[in-house]
Parts: C-alpha cells; sequence; structure tokens
C-alpha cells in the first residue's frame, strides 16, 4: 500500500519520510488529483442554491492530500534531493498545471463561486470569511474564467510550459553549483583564510580521497573564501564561477529560459487582460502597482546613491592604500570591505564566531520567542525526518498546548539547494472544530561542525537564522480557519515583515547576553563588542542598499514591460544595472541566469519587497524600541494583529492595527544611517 494515500497515523500527525519510496510520488501525486477532482465534481454537481458553505468553503478545503502529497515532495526537492526526485518533479509539474487549470477555467464551478460573491453585500461574513471569498472569486477572475474557449486553451499551453521551465532553471542552477570545486594543494596558496574553513576544505578534500583543500560555491565554503582569501587570483576565480552559473553556453545555460520564461509571463498576462507581468502581480500586493514600486525604489535610490558612492570611493582609497590597487572588481568587495571594518570598528567576524556556536543561537531564538509570545521548544526523537542532520522539536505554548511541529535543517550536502528558506510540511487550519497544528521547517546552509570545532556562525548568518525563524514563527502561530489564509500566505510584500522584524534582536545587548556564550570559555559576549556590532551595523548600508535595489530592478526590467525585444540576456542586464552599477562589468557573469528568486522561487515582479518590508520592520521595531525589546504588551499586539491572522485581512488593516499608524520609511533611514 503507498504510504502517501492515507493518513499518516503518525504521533503528530507527522510525515513518515523513511517509509516513502520516489517510486511512491507519481501514483501518490495521480491519486490525490483524483480525489481533489472528485470534491470539486461534488460542489459543481449540488443541485441546491450556491452558499458561502456549500461552495467557497467546501472548495477552501477541499485537496488537502494534494497539498500534503505536494508539500513533501516539493520541500524535499529543495532540501533532499536527486535524478530521480527531479525527473518526477519534470512528470508531476504539468499534471499540477494541468489541474489547476481545470478548476478555475471550470465554467460551471465559476458560476457558482460567482453567484455567491454576486451577495456578498447580504452574507454577513465574518472578516475572515469576506477575504476567502474575495480570493476565490479572483483566483478565477484573474485566472482566466471569464475567457473565451480559444484563450483558456491558450493560457493552458503557457502554464504547462512555465511549470516544466521553471523546475529545469532550477536544476540547472543547482547542477552548476555543484559541478565547480577548487582543489588547491599548496598551504601557501590559501593564506588569511580562517582555521574552520580550512578544517572544512580539508575534511570535504578527505572525503574525496584528495590530499589538500577543496572549495566550493555553496555558501560556507564560498563566502569566507572571498572575504578572506588573500590570493586576488583565486578569489576571482571563485568569483566568476559562482557568476556564471547558467550563463555558460552548455548543457546548463539557462539564457534561453530566462528569455522564454520573461516572455510567456508577458503572453500570460496579455491573455488575461493586464498590461505586463507586473501589473498581474502587482494588483494583488500592497504595492498594488508597478508605478508604485517604481517611484518607491527611484525614491530610496536618490536617498542611498550620494551614500553609496561615497562607500565606493571610500573602499577604493583604502584597497589603493593598502595593496596598490587601482581599481576595485567584484572579488575584491568583501575582502576589503571586512579589512576596512576591522580597521574602523576593530572588529571581524573571525573574532565574534566563537561567540555564535549553533546550537547556542537556535536555543537564543528559542528564549526570544518564549520571552515575546511564550513559546517553548523540546526536541523530540521519535518522528521521522527526512535526512539525519535535521533537529526535530515540538513547540507548546504558555498552558501546555501543542502550537507547532518545528524541523531544523542546517548543513549544506549535495542534495540541498543553496540559500536559506522557510517552509511547511503541513498548514495550520479548523476543520470540524479541530485545529490542526502547522508543520514547519527552516533549511540553510551553514558551516558543519569539524573533528575539532562546533558549528560557529558568522554575523550575518546568526540574522539569517533569526530571519528563517521569523518566517518559522509567521507560521507556527498561525491562528485562522482556512488553510489557503494561514501562516505566510500573505501579500508577498508584507512575508518579510515577520522575518526582518526578528533580526532587529540579533543588534541588542539585552538579546545577545542570551545566547552570545563564547563556546570554549562559556563568557558571554563582551558588552564591546556588542557595541561594535551596532555601531558597524549600518557599515556600508548605502552600498548594500544600491546592491538590493539593483536586483528589484532588474526583477521589474524583466516583469514590468514587453520582454519581447530582449535579444540578449547579457545585454539586457547590463543597461538595467547603469544607474546602480559601482563596480566594473564582468563579462563572463550574469545575474539572471541563477537570479533563482525570481525564475525559480515566487518572487518575480515581488524582489523589491525586501526593501518595502524593511521600512514595515523599522518602523514596527521603533515601537519595541520605545517601549521595551521584550515588552509582553506590544508582543502580544504583533502576534494578534500580524502573527496569527495570516492574509485573514488586508496587510495595511492589520499593520495598522497593531502599530496605531501606517508605516513610515524615517525609522529605516535612520537606521541605515541615510538620513
Amino acid at each position: 500500500m503507498n504510504v502517501l494515500y492515507q493518513p499518516f497515523d503518525t504521533k503528530l500527525d507527522t510525515a513518515l519520510f523513511s517509509k516513502i519510496k520516489n517510486e511512491d510520488y507519481l501514483p501518490a501525486f495521480q491519486h490525490a488529483i483524483q480525489l481533489a477532482k472528485a470534491e470539486v465534481d461534488a460542489i459543481v454537481k449540488n443541485t441546491d442554491a450556491s452558499t458561502f458553505e456549500n461552495t467557497i468553503e467546501a472548495l477552501a478545503f477541499s485537496g488537502s492530500l494534494l497539498d500534503r502529497v505536494s508539500n513533501i515532495f516539493f520541500n524535499l526537492n529543495s532540501a533532499e534531493t536527486n535524478d530521480e526526485i527531479q525527473k518526477i518533479a519534470q512528470e508531476v509539474s504539468p499534471l499540477l498545471s494541468e489541474f489547476g487549470n481545470d478548476v478555475r477555467l471550470n465554467p460551471e464551478l465559476f458560476a457558482k463561486v460567482k453567484a455567491v460573491y454576486d451577495q456578498r453585500g447580504n452574507l454577513n461574513l465574518d472578516p475572515e470569511q469576506a477575504t476567502l471569498l474575495d480570493r476565490k472569486y479572483k483566483s478565477f477572475s484573474r485566472n482566466g474564467a471569464n475567457l473565451p474557449e480559444e484563450k483558456k486553451k491558450q493560457l493552458r499551453e503557457v502554464d504547462k510550459e512555465l511549470s516544466k521551465l521553471s523546475l529545469q532553471f532550477g536544476e540547472n542552477v543547482l547542477a552548476e553549483t555543484h559541478a565547480f570545486q577548487m582543489h588547491i594543494t599548496d598551504l601557501n596558496e590559501l593564506s588569511g583564510l580562517p582555521d574552520g574553513t580550512l578544517e572544512e576544505a580539508r575534511s570535504l578534500a578527505k572525503s574525496q580521497d584528495k590530499e589538500g583543500w577543496i572549495f566550493t560555491l555553496d555558501n560556507p565554503s564560498y563566502i569566507p573564501f572571498v572575504t578572506y582569501a588573500d590570493n586576488r587570483e583565486l578569489r576571482k576565480k571563485m568569483a566568476i564561477a559562482s557568476g556564471a552559473r547558467g550563463f555558460q553556453n552548455d548543457e546548463f545555460d539557462n539564457q534561453e529560459i530566462v528569455l522564454k520564461i520573461a516572455n510567456l509571463r508577458f503572453d500570460r498576462a496579455q491573455i488575461l487582460g493586464y498590461a505586463t507581468h507586473a501589473h498581474f502581480v502587482l494588483e494583488e500586493r500592497m504595492a498594488e502597482s508597478p508605478e508604485t514600486v517604481k517611484s518607491f525604489t527611484t525614491d530610496l535610490l536618490a536617498k542611498a546613491k550620494p551614500a553609496a558612492e561615497r562607500e565606493f570611493k571610500q573602499l577604493t582609497a583604502f584597497a589603493k592604500e593598502l595593496d596598490g590597487i587601482d581599481q576595485l572588481q567584484k572579488w575584491d568587495g568583501a575582502y576589503y570591505s571586512e579589512k576596512l571594518k576591522k580597521q574602523l570598528f576593530d572588529l571581524d567576524d573571525e573574532k565574534l564566531k566563537p561567540y555564535f556556536q549553533l546550537e547556542k543561537v537556535l536555543e537564543g531564538a528559542f528564549t526570544v520567542s518564549e520571552k515575546l509570545f511564550g513559546l517553548t521548544f523540546h526536541e523530540i526523537f521519535d518522528i521521522d525526518k527526512y535526512h539525519e542532520d535535521v533537529k526535530t522539536y515540538e513547540v507548546k505554548d504558555e498552558t501546555g498546548e501543542l502550537v507547532a511541529v518545528f524541523y531544523a535543517d542546517f548543513f549544506p550536502r549535495k542534495g540541498k539547494r543553496n540559500g536559506a528558506w522557510m517552509t511547511s510540511f503541513k498548514s495550520q487550519s479548523v476543520e470540524n472544530n479541530k485545529n490542526e497544528r502547522p508543520h514547519i521547517s527552516i533549511v540553510c546552509n551553514f558551516t558543519k561542525p569539524t573533528e575539532t570545532k562546533p558549528s560557529l556562525l558568522t554575523f550575518n548568518e546568526v540574522t539569517t537564522l533569526f530571519h528563517e525563524f521569523g518566517h518559522a514563527l509567521h507560521g507556527m502561530l498561525a491562528d485562522t480557519t482556512y488553510p489557503s489564509l494561514s501562516g505566510t500566505s500573505v501579500y508577498w510584500d508584507f512575508v518579510e515583515l515577520p522575518s526582518q522584524i526578528l533580526e532587529n534582536w540579533c543588534y541588542e545587548p539585552e538579546a545577545l547576553a542570551l545566547f552570545a556564550h563564547h563556546y570554549q570559555t562559556g563568557k558571554t559576549i563582551p558588552m564591546e563588542l556588542v557595541t561594535k556590532i551596532k555601531e558597524s551595523a549600518s557599515f556600508q548600508e548605502g552600498m548594500a542598499t544600491m546592491r538590493q535595489l539593483s536586483f528589484g530592478l532588474l526583477d521589474m526590467g524583466w516583469h514590468a514591460q514587453d520582454p519581447s525585444n530582449i535579444k540578449d540576456v547579457k545585454t539586457f542586464e547590463t543597461e538595467q544595472f547603469a544607474a546602480t552599477q559601482l563596480y566594473p562589468d564582468v563579462k563572463e557573469n550574469a545575474m539572471s541566469t541563477a537570479f533563482s528568486h525570481i525564475f525559480q522561487g515566487g518572487y518575480s515582479s515581488g524582489y523589491y519587497s525586501y526593501k518595502w518590508a524593511e521600512v514595515l520592520d523599522a518602523d514596527a521595531f521603533e515601537y519595541f524600541q520605545e517601549e521595551g525589546i521584550f515588552n509582553k504588551e506590544v508582543a502580544t499586539k504583533f502576534k494578534e494583529n500580524v502573527l496569527s491572522k495570516g492574509g485573514t485581512e488586508h496587510p495595511m488593516i492589520l499593520y495598522k492595527r497593531f502599530r496605531g499608524h501606517e508605516p513610515k520609511s524615517d525609522a529605516l533611514l535612520k537606521r541605515a544611517g541615510l538620513l
């Protein structure tokens, strides 16, 4: 019997990863799609008058098995994939795309949904029900339900093609990330590199029966290398290899795929009656239109650019004085920034890392959430996991009630994509008076423990862990009725608020005292280091802001216009980056061909939302600072109006209910030192 066909019948209803075989997935998807189709058919064939309950609510709870199978499968395709799983993904994605279109383009179903929508004024719905009705109606109207048959057919073809291309894009990036290794046998070439980085590189070489050291494009290897290696030629080699992923005219080249995706998205928007893909996407965002995003970006750029140019000039002068370098290149940025930061603040990551042992930082995130939201985390060892590195926890509230199951997966490996993300294996919802609690996971790529040292994090990795943990809290504290409005199912430019606000605690002495203890001596991080962390928080913030804005501008470049005239990815990028360029261009590199956020993840026309959410998070955190960073009253307001509410109401309504006013950008500009 296929283990994915029925409920798992396990402790806390957790997934039975060890019992699922790769050959189970395809039949499970086919089975779950059939079940979901039957549920939709039952709604369509119901001869009673259409009501909120028998149509909208019934649809909201349909397809639960399909959601569960999809969550498990696609999460593993990101965190623990192999050739077989990737092949299944290529088979399954068109099936899911087709099923989605079967539902959205079903005229009888849409007629029933529209009948309820048309009488919405008389239905006495609460805010969550009203939002669900609005979302359900728009999921049809915005996806072709009002189109003539011929156009519906075109839409199906476009969607099927897009689902295949974005998978292929991700597989190519993963393949190129893993294809590159730099094998060094002479220790003299590695001066400047921290012991931990060398030890990790040595153990990778050993695992391949090689002498010396092996460096890869995985972040825990790549970032320390370009930050600390004195050998400029080797930094260049690493940086060019990273920037060339998907851009090498080989079997994993993504240039054609990028052009195809951009054009298909534009075609899709046109079929649906929108000017561009960005117009389509932004209609359901806080920003609402490409014009708003452009003016927001232009405004921030005007404030950040003078600071960025000053900082770049300072960095250039510093590199010239130190090493006689006339022209800074991209592979010099992190290296000289780290040295300059050390000179200005007497602060470097290697000095900080001993205070940030991974286990302690994780406990710190737990303690912060206990102080703010009354949560406790208990490690459990009797539920299944998909890899031995994964840690599992039961999360409870102050009354001892289950809040969530939490999975934490921290180290790089062959089947895992780069970066860090939060996801869920099971959504929260309330059905038949039972509050189904969510199963939430965070996935990162931190340095593994070695024979002599535990996993020690850079400060940047500490904020990454807190960032993803903020997303996790949004998922764990969800308390809504309908799964599609639960947790992080919010407008995309609101989703980064819970994650980005939590990063602020990493800079506060009161919070650092909870977890920043030296891994050997147990001593708390000295106050002078904390002061330096705070002082250096806005170091090169102008350049960092310009970098973020450049990614957002590239995203809007691909999606806020007709891309059919773009013939060459590299030429187009060069034009898009003109306003934000500081370093000379590298002809062997392209950004778009490995820009997974917008060509594989869900950030197309939405990359600006990182900066947008920074405005929200700076404004929101100012409230905590005014009242005390562990103030229970403010924390409860944040939990009740933001974290638990998911997408049940418009985010601006939720934000104002928490904060008392609309967000102001002053707090961000002040924090970034750009005022």
